[in-house]
């Protein structure tokens, strides 16, 4: 059975909605009376944090403060709707089957600037195939921890906003909500053979969750629309919401906490609402304009998954997954400088068939890199041919590709920091005492570092600036680090750095305050060029 939607409703879109026959969406008296007591907008949307859809009001009797409860039928026909902005809306309808009046609210959601949940790709990637695929090569372990012992060769775990009525498979609830955010969710699990595996993954209907869980799916609802993103947090005079990645675990971070806080005064000042999120928030990112991500990124990791959501969803992200890959690989970095004819130490790609050909090309002392290295770590210095022997065969075990570059030993090296093209700060990072590296560590893993100087930008050596602008725009426009060498009037790149270390004390000792509000203010440039391209 299907309707079209009244053209008079919505005249700018015309949409063709399939139903089941014993599903309700035209608007009675009684549902919209019942609609029209729950939400107001405009005049009630600076209270406003989110808005629940439904197939029928009486479908979610909870009453949260600041989330308001509507219709499907209302929110894709009601003119006031299509003139919010920036409201997160969370789908509860019974059905997303493809051009259901569910999958139309996700769809139309992120077609009006709202901010769906799922959204639309997510959806999309539910039915695909291969996602229970995806699931079983990351979440191995912890699928194997959560159901051990279990008695049966089958079981069905269902997820409510991110969580589990059974408190063993919190975690392993978590990280398929983050993977598939959808408020809910059931996996469907098989025992093959020697271990369990992810059958199936998909959106649970409302009326199709049992009874018994409805107190503990309430809760969740509560726990999840309060967590920091409380209404009282949000400023009214915010014009961008902004989310900063970080982890406070990690022993060297990009930014410092200093920093952190400049960061988020400097947004605040611009107009952002900020607030701060952890990998277990990547449900969440879809409620944001833009991503900040001061965690130490890595392709296989949470970060990339971050920045290629965010990307996915139309946020403006620093890092750009593109910029992660690209950085991350000191590999394609030395191709792209090549190409570019930018100056680098003389580089060769090395694998198992030109290995005797390093002492030959590059002379001793030479360097090695595996092509993850960041920041000193994986950079080795070898200095005798079984000494290189040894060190190459261990790197291509990790990698099929590695890179040796010649050793040109200065006593700094610059970092300059670009910014969409630009240069942002310069420093000079000093080798550590009786080391090659600007950081040097002992057996134990513990840490020394050389001094440093921050510069302005005009008293830098010009061809210094050159270089690092023209190896930043090889990449992209984002954020990047880029580590040079001089040697009088000659300059070489040795790495180019996507998330760049900023901390209180050490980049912003020229600039300040100044540094933090630059970058902030490339968020809202490119948000505001957003906002100018759409019709």
């Amino acid at each position: 059975m299907a309707a079209s939607i009244p053209p008079a409703a919505l005249p700018c879109v015309s949409i063709h909605i399939d139903k089941p026959p014993h599903e309700k969406y035209s608007p009675d008296a009684t549902s919209a009376a019942t609609t029209s007591t729950l939400f107001h907008p405009p005049a009630g949307a600076s209270a406003m944090t989110g808005i629940v859809i439904v197939d029928d009001a009486r479908d979610w009797p909870l009453a949260i403060p600041g989330v308001d409860v509507v219709t499907a039928w209302h929110y894709l026909t009601l003119d006031p709707f299509t003139r919010l902005r920036g409201v997160k809306v969370y789908n509860l309808c019974r059905s997303f089957s493809y051009q259901s009046t569910g999958y139309y609210v996700s769809l139309l959601a992120h077609a009006r600037g709202h901010k769906p949940l799922p959204d639309i790709a997510t959806v999309q990637d539910l039915k695909l195939a291969e996602s229970p695929s995806v699931l079983n090569d990351e979440l191995d372990e912890l699928i194997e921890k959560s159901l051990a012992r279990l008695g049966s060769n089958e079981y069905v775990l269902n997820i409510y906003f991110g969580q589990s009525a059974t408190k063993r498979h919190e975690r392993l609830a978590r990280a398929l909500f983050n993977f598939f955010p959808a408020p809910l969710l059931q996996a469907q699990f098989e025992w093959r053979g020697d271990s369990w595996k992810v059958n199936s993954l998909s959106a649970v209907a409302l009326g199709e969750v049992p009874a018994s869980h409805h107190e503990f799916m309430y809760e969740a609802a509560r726990d999840y629309f309060g967590r920091r993103r409380a209404p009282t947090k949000r400023r009214d005079s915010a014009r961008y919401d902004l989310a900063i990645l970080v982890n406070d675990d990690e022993k060297e971070p990009p930014s410092n906490a200093k920093a952190l806080k400049a960061f988020e005064k400097a947004a605040e000042d611009l107009g952002f609402s900020v607030d701060f999120l952890d990998k277990s928030d990547y449900g969440h990112v879809a409620e944001y304009d833009a991503l900040f991500i001061r965690e130490t990124t890595a392709v296989n990791h949470h970060t990339y998954r971050f920045a290629r959501r965010a990307d996915r969803e139309g946020l403006v992200v620093v890092d750009d997954p593109e910029s992660i890959l690209r950085c991350a690989n000191k590999v394609y970095l030395a191709q792209l400088m090549e190409r570019h004819r930018i100056p680098q130490p003389k580089t060769m790609l090395i694998h198992r068939g030109n290995v005797s050909h390093i002492a030959r090309e590059l002379g001793f002392p030479c360097v090695l890199k595996q092509p993850d290295s960041q920041f000193s770590k994986g950079v080795i210095k070898v200095a005798t041919e079984s000494e290189l022997k040894r060190e190459c065969r261990e790197l291509l075990e990790r990698s099929d590709l590695i890179v040796a570059q010649s050793f040109e030993p200065t006593e700094y090296d610059w970092r300059v920091g670009v910014l969409d093209g630009l240069p942002l700060y310069a420093c000079r990072y000093y080798m550590a005492t009786d080391h090659w590296q600007v950081v040097k560590r002992d057996a134990a893993g513990k840490k020394s570092e050389g001094i440093h100087e921050t510069f302005a930008i005009e008293d830098v050596p010009p061809q210094v600036i050159k270089v690092a602008v023209d190896a930043a725009r090889a990449i992209g426009s984002g954020l990047y680090g880029v580590d040079l060498k001089q040697f009088g009037k000659v300059v070489k790149v040795i790495e180019v750095n996507d998330n760049p270390n900023i901390d209180v004390g050490v980049e912003d000792l020229f600039l300040k305050a100044t540094l933090y509000q630059k970058i902030m203010a490339y968020f809202v440039k490119r948000l505001e060029a957003q906002t100018r391209q759409r019709p």
